[in-house]
């Protein structure tokens, strides 16, 4: 009987809804339907009209809902129908006239996958629309997923499908596009947290919190508006949810410090309260979430949004006042975006948790697109502070470095001058030292001999000869060419082979083409030509010798194998004299001299053979031999 009587029912409604309908109109919208539910094993129906939100209907319930729609057609056209659904799920099956049409999710399992997210076009095939039709959608229902079924639009398939891809555009894909942008604002402000850091200070490397707080804002912000493009979520339901609603909660709170951070009340103690409290909510977030979305309370979750949501009007109040007062332009800039995204949360909030109305769309997944648009304008901003400041610096930079280089030039100059001065002083110094060591000396020996009265003029002579030749050969040591040892010799055989051969002295030349060598340098030159001097004075004043010979050849060495010297000897066949007893100040000074410039001094004589030899080392102190 009761069977019956529910038949009875049905025909009538549908016979009310199909005139409802206005079949003669080309696009039917139908809301009137006859429900039945199951909740908990206990069943119920009636007449309702759509939209039907389960949360609002059964706050904290779950369950499986079984929608009756009818329509009627005046005539069947031969065009394709197609069925548009705002919003309807989590789970659905989709029957015309008995037939399955489309079947999403499992019906059986409950907080499986959700398909309530996304608008649903069902293409009908030819024929199976008929002159009465029955339209049976059944849905099952999990807690606080926004489950139910909105009004239903039938017609044409050209016009139901613009009509689906307007709304899937604007839900679905504007999802996909804020999701990319606050994903690529995230990584842009990680990247500079990490990079930009401020070493001017000893310790830890201090990064801005700005780029931080703003990085992982926008990275939660992701996750959350992800939700909406992810049917199947990776994790169970409850945790999916929790974690979803955390990211919201962690995306508000990093809005807020990054604004803080912008302003310049990091220090202040009211941010740090407000620190303590946000950081308190998200915790208090976890316990909420859970007993929302997986025990049946959603007024305490409705309550921890409406907790968070006042914190943040507040902060945007008073953000927006002194904003109003700084004048600065990103201060501005940044109440205008809190402010919209502010109003837009306050109408979220009313619309999806104190109204429960259904089928309406969230607006501030849209707005909050504008906190990555404001941090993009802050960092050109910083970049142009940053740019000008260092163009200001180099500026700066190149005045001092100007002014140092005529400083350094002045200095230079000075310093140039001063060289110049002390080149030539140590020139003198050196002229008046060689002429004290050799004309003084000469000079001092001829005023000795003429005092004893027992030397002959002829010896005086050739002392006073000795000083005018050093006197020469030191004016020639002014031009000698450094390491060229073959020109030194030459040049004491012009100066000095008049003399020889006023004495009978023969010469015996023996000198070859020497390399130069690039150790012996200007002053070692004429060390070098001293002690060839004191050599060649001691022949002549001396050994009466009638034979005198000058040899310098590259010869092997004789403390090293393998390597060469180059080896200058002056020999004659004079008287000689005992070189271990003597202890003439000449030979001690040429053995300084030849210490002095790297040369080794050897003396060795008897009577008819004296000879004095210097060795210089070869190899890496030398430059190839010239042509002569």
């Amino acid at each position: 009987m009761a069977k019956a009587v529910r038949r009875v029912l049905v025909s009538i409604f549908l016979l009310g809804a199909a005139w409802a309908a206005q079949a003669s109109s080309p696009v039917l919208t139908l809301t009137q339907a006859h429900v039945q539910t199951q909740i908990e094993g206990v069943v119920t129906e009636g007449d309702v009209q759509l939209p039907y939100h389960w949360d609002g209907l059964h706050r904290g319930k779950r369950g499986f809902a079984s929608f009756v729609l009818g329509f009627d057609l005046a005539e069947v056209s031969a065009e394709p129908y197609g069925l548009y659904i705002s919003r309807l799920g989590n789970a659905y099956e989709v029957r015309l006239n008995g037939v399955l049409m489309e079947r999403n999710g499992d019906m059986s399992a409950f907080n499986g996958a959700d398909f309530a997210k996304a608008p649903r076009f069902i293409a009908f095939p030819a024929n199976s629309v008929q002159t009465h039709n029955v339209l049976e959608i059944r849905i099952r229902a999990d807690i606080g997923r926004r489950a139910g079924l909105t009004g239903l639009m039938l017609g044409p398939m050209t016009e139901m499908e613009s009509l689906y891809f307007n709304d899937y555009h604007w839900r679905v894909t504007g999802s996909l596009v804020v999701a990319v942008v606050s994903l690529l604002v995230a990584l842009v402000s990680l990247a500079l947290w990490a990079t930009q850091v401020d070493s001017s200070q000893s310790g830890w490397a201090r990064r801005d919190p700005l780029y931080f707080y703003a990085g992982v804002a926008e990275l939660f912000w992701t996750l959350r508006v992800a939700d909406a493009l992810v049917e199947v979520p990776p994790l169970p339901w409850v945790t999916w949810g929790t974690l979803a609603v955390l990211s919201a909660a962690i995306w508000a709170m990093g809005m807020a410090l990054f604004c803080a951070q912008v302003a310049g009340w990091s220090g202040l103690r009211p941010v740090q309260w407000l620190r303590h409290w946000l950081v308190f909510l998200l915790a208090l977030g976890i316990p909420v979430a859970v007993a929302a979305l997986g025990y049946g309370y959603p007024a305490v979750l409705t309550a921890w949004y409406t907790m968070g949501s006042l914190t943040f009007i507040a902060f945007v109040a008073v953000f927006i006042w002194k904003a109003l007062r700084s004048g600065i332009l990103a201060h501005k800039v940044m109440a205008i975006v809190l402010m919209l995204n502010a109003l837009l949360g306050m109408r979220d909030l009313v619309a999806y948790r104190l109204v429960s109305s259904y089928g309406t769309n969230t607006l501030q997944r849209y707005s909050s697109i504008l906190f990555g648009l404001t941090l993009g304008y802050i960092v050109l901003m910083r970049f142009k502070e940053v740019s000008d400041s260092a163009k200001e610096l180099m500026a700066s930079l190149a005045a001092r470095v100007a002014e140092k280089e005529r400083e350094l030039h002045s200095s230079f100059q000075r310093l140039e001058t001063m060289a110049r001065e002390q080149e030539r002083t140590l020139e003198r110094t050196r002229i008046l030292r060689d002429m004290h060591d050799g004309v003084g000396s000469h000079i001092s020996a001829a005023i000795r001999q003429l005092q004893s009265g027992q030397t002959s003029n002829d010896m005086v002579l050739l002392t006073l000869r000795d000083s005018l030749d050093q006197l020469k050969l030191s004016i020639d040591a002014m031009n000698l060419t450094p390491g060229d040892i073959t020109a030194l010799l030459a040049n004491v055989r012009y100066r000095l082979g008049p003399r020889f051969a006023a004495m009978n002295l023969e010469l015996q030349w023996a000198v070859d083409v020497l390399p130069t060598l690039i150790s012996l340098d200007a002053a070692a030159m004429r060390q070098l030509q001293f002690i060839v001097f004191e050599a060649l004075s001691n022949v002549m004043q001396h050994a009466r010798a009638t034979v005198l010979r000058m040899e310098a050849a590259v010869e092997p060495s004789v403390d090293r194998p393998g390597h060469s010297d180059v080896c200058v000897r002056i020999a004659d066949n004079g008287c000689g004299f005992d070189v271990q007893s003597a202890s003439k100040r000449g030979l001690a000074t040429m053995g300084e001299r030849a210490r002095a410039i790297g040369a080794q001094l050897r003396v060795s004589s008897q009577p008819g053979a004296t000879v004095v030899e210097l060795r210089f080392p070869v190899d890496a102190h030398t430059e190839p031999m010239a042509k002569r």
